[in-house]
């Protein structure tokens, strides 16, 4: 196929992954609605939040190779009808159990359909272009999710029935993908025997790897925590510093972390791995410090000038820590690592945020914030001590394009085409 053929089922890949994305963030402005109209506490917040995460997570460390075997175009099409089915099911929910059973099914497809959208994207890099399908792997995650708070927030603000009209008109978007997909897109992969045994999940850190992934650990843990406060507490944060804030402006907080980490991940594409990684660790405690100074002034501008700052942390952190982690990585033991990587970040998503949602539970969301920000400030302190003390290795052979980056809500998958290790988006 010429290049010109790849033209549009690129854009037809890498709008699934920002429909995706915008579908993960989408609930974020809505909890505070929940919550009023189902009496939800902060901890079945985050739990709602965190069953989304490790659905997810688990999607990707078994199904991330699915598409390799059984082909892009069937498990693109039948992961975007699955996803259709889950915006179905959170448009009819009716309590906190049906709520969480829609985010599973939701993190499933998701984890799924990301997988067999960024390897196809690999999969159709032009060839003029080397790297744009990493680059569109990084920066159409962030860019869905932010599209999704946005859009959802200004639904629950002129549409009637804001818990069901944001979903359904995810729903048809979905479908008309799927369609979409079916009637346009080649199969850009030969499918194989195996698909059974690729769905044994597989996590391993390569041995050239390990020295990276260790002293930018406590980097990544913070960074992915922070992003699942601001995901779950964020628009009740935002009601603690003003109660009389409009609704709204929960949402927002979270759309300003996301639009920020996009902005970040492609300023910060031509920076050295280490670079990235120390400049995003050092914007952790002063996002945290701005945060709870605005909480105790009353600021509402401090604390969205917080999340833009967390944004940058995570989008600075999650580039340049996975650009290190895989520098020294061969192709063979690509895929155990980023999964690896992945198992350590969806876990610092989603069981701090538990654990936020139980101290706001027992003590109030004023107190759980102090601590939520002890905790990252140090674990940030930490991991720029680290990188700082620690000597820099010898350069290794450059990786083409930029790497994924994955947050909050979101997602990815492991291997390149056909197995062969390249690049998909992680959120």
């Amino acid at each position: 196929m010429p290049p010109t053929g790849k033209r549009t089922p690129f854009a037809l890949n890498a709008s699934v992954l920002v429909a995706l994305l915008a579908a993960s963030s989408a609930p974020t402005p809505l909890y505070p609605v929940y919550q009023d109209r189902w009496g939800l506490s902060a901890l079945s917040v985050t739990v709602v939040f965190s069953a989304y995460t490790l659905a997810l997570l688990a999607a990707l460390l078994t199904t991330g190779a699915l598409s390799d075997h059984l082909g892009r175009r069937p498990v693109l099409v039948g992961s975007l009808a699955l996803e259709a089915v889950a915006m179905a099911a959170l448009a009819s929910a009716a309590g906190a159990g049906t709520l969480i059973a829609a985010r599973v099914l939701q993190g499933v497809a998701t984890g799924a359909a990301t997988s067999a959208a960024g390897a196809g994207l690999v999969d159709l890099d032009p060839p003029g272009r080397p790297g744009r399908s990493a680059l569109t792997n990084s920066i159409a995650p962030a860019a869905g999710m932010a599209a999704g708070v946005l859009a959802a927030t200004l639904l629950i603000r002129y549409a009637p029935g804001p818990t069901v009209t944001v979903y359904l008109v995810l729903a048809l978007v979905f479908l008309l993908q799927a369609a979409a997909i079916a009637a346009f897109a080649p199969e850009t992969t030969r499918p194989h025997a195996g698909a059974w045994r690729s769905l044994r999940p597989r996590a391993a850190v390569s041995p050239p790897a390990r020295r990276a992934f260790l002293i930018s650990g406590a980097g990544v843990v913070a960074v992915w925590a922070l992003g699942g406060f601001y995901s779950s507490l964020g628009p009740a944060f935002v009601h603690l510093v003003a109660p009389g804030a409009p609704q709204a402006a929960g949402g927002m907080v979270f759309f300003a972390l996301s639009l920020s980490a996009a902005v970040t991940v492609w300023t910060t594409r031509a920076l050295r791995p280490r670079t990235a990684t120390l400049l995003g660790c050092a914007a952790v405690p002063a996002a945290v410090a701005l945060s709870l100074t605005g909480m105790h002034l009353v600021s509402l501008p401090a604390v969205f000038g917080a999340a833009l700052l967390a944004g940058v942390a995570f989008g600075a952190v999650a580039q340049g820590s996975m650009r290190m982690v895989l520098a020294r990585v061969p192709e063979s033991d690509r895929s155990t690592t980023l999964a690896a990587y992945y198992v350590l970040s969806y876990v610092a998503m989603s069981l701090p945020a538990v654990g936020a949602g139980v101290l706001t539970q027992s003590y109030g969301l004023r107190t759980a914030a102090h601590l939520y920000a002890a905790l990252v400030a140090l674990l940030a302190t930490a991991a720029l001590l680290t990188l700082t003390r620690t000597p820099s290795p010898a350069p290794a052979p450059a990786l083409a394009g930029a790497a994924p980056v994955g947050p909050p809500g979101a997602a990815d998958a492991a291997s390149g085409p056909a197995g062969d290790g390249g690049y998909r988006a992680v959120w």
